[in-house]
């Protein structure tokens, strides 16, 4: 079966060694310290440092070839893959030139590459509507949508309105991290400002109404296993509730996040559901459908309407 992945980090692609490759002067020891963390603020250090290592467009370029030379050998055909455009812009770098170079590194890759922008909640709106305009005129070079990560309390859902109405209104689709570690109202927001799909969304459980919601209007959750534990948005992985959201009858994809950071790939997220939670060949088989038909390009088309919220 065709294998295609929605919820991916290009920057949290990137494994020790490629930082190596970035920055010889540094130790395999000394690097992997970086991609020790306890909680989710921790992660975010991670990534921060991480991303702070790519200083060219070139940079850039190579961690992309790296990632898609995995993911070929991985049998994944199709792939939306997150540029952390507001963490570009935040470092004063050039989005333009790193756009380029990401762009031409994926065109050389057999894998059908599509290109999610992201912005960072905490940076605000002013800085996502910078990224919203770039990726609408970037619409022709791939660029199929925009999301919103980092961190959910700092930088509410409702921030991002306008961001999200302007890149509807411009034909972008739109994803949105919600549910990660914040409650089930953060995935309402989300929900409230046109997110088609959500990234995590695991929190969603702890509110019948929303799962049902989900259910009935068929909206995807990009769950991310092993990501979920690692940065603690659930105490362990008996209690992640990815069997619970399927069996309510809650779409899901799996996914690996930043398999980089995290040590995973698509291979091991479906062998985790297998193993952990008892998962069926025909319900992965499933799980793997929900990947082609939520997928922003060749898969269900835009919602019309705005979504109704609680």
């Amino acid at each position: 079966m065709a294998r295609s992945e929605l919820h991916l980090h290009l920057e949290g692609s990137i494994d020790s060694a490629t930082i190596q490759l970035l920055e010889p002067g540094l130790t395999i020891p000394e690097i992997e310290q970086h991609f020790v963390f306890t909680d989710f603020l921790g992660f975010l250090q991670s990534f921060k440092w991480i991303a702070q290592r790519l200083r060219t467009p070139g940079d850039y370029g190579l961690i992309t070839t790296s990632l898609l030379q995995r993911l070929e050998g991985e049998g994944i055909h199709y792939v939306e893959l997150t540029l952390a455009a507001g963490v570009v812009i935040w470092k004063e770098q050039d989005l333009e030139a790193v756009f380029q170079a990401v762009r031409q590194a994926s065109a050389a890759s057999p894998v059908e590459v599509h290109w999610n922008l992201d912005s960072i909640r905490q940076f605000g709106p002013e800085l996502a509507m910078s990224v919203a305009e770039f990726a609408v005129r970037h619409r022709d070079d791939s660029v199929v949508s925009i999301g919103i990560g980092g961190d959910e309390v700092a930088g509410p859902a409702r921030w991002f309105a306008d961001v999200y109405k302007y890149a509807r209104e411009n034909g972008l689709r739109l994803t949105a991290h919600a549910g990660e570690t914040a409650g089930p109202d953060s995935v309402w927001a989300a929900l409230a400002i046109g997110a088609e799909r959500i990234g995590h969304g695991i929190r969603s459980i702890d509110d019948p109404v929303l799962v049902a919601h989900l259910r009935d209007n068929q909206i995807p959750l990009e769950v991310c296993i092993t990501s979920n534990v690692m940065t603690r948005a659930v105490p362990s992985l008996e209690r992640h509730p990815v069997r619970r959201l399927f069996d309510a009858g809650v779409p899901i994809t799996l996914n690996t996040d930043d398999p980089g950071i995290f040590r995973t790939s698509l291979t091991r997220e479906f062998e985790i559901a297998r193993t952990h939670f008892g998962f069926s060949e025909s319900e992965l088989d499933s799980i793997r459908q929900n990947a082609e038909r939520f997928r922003f390009v060749g898969g269900a088309p835009p919602q019309s309407a705005p979504r109704p919220v609680a």
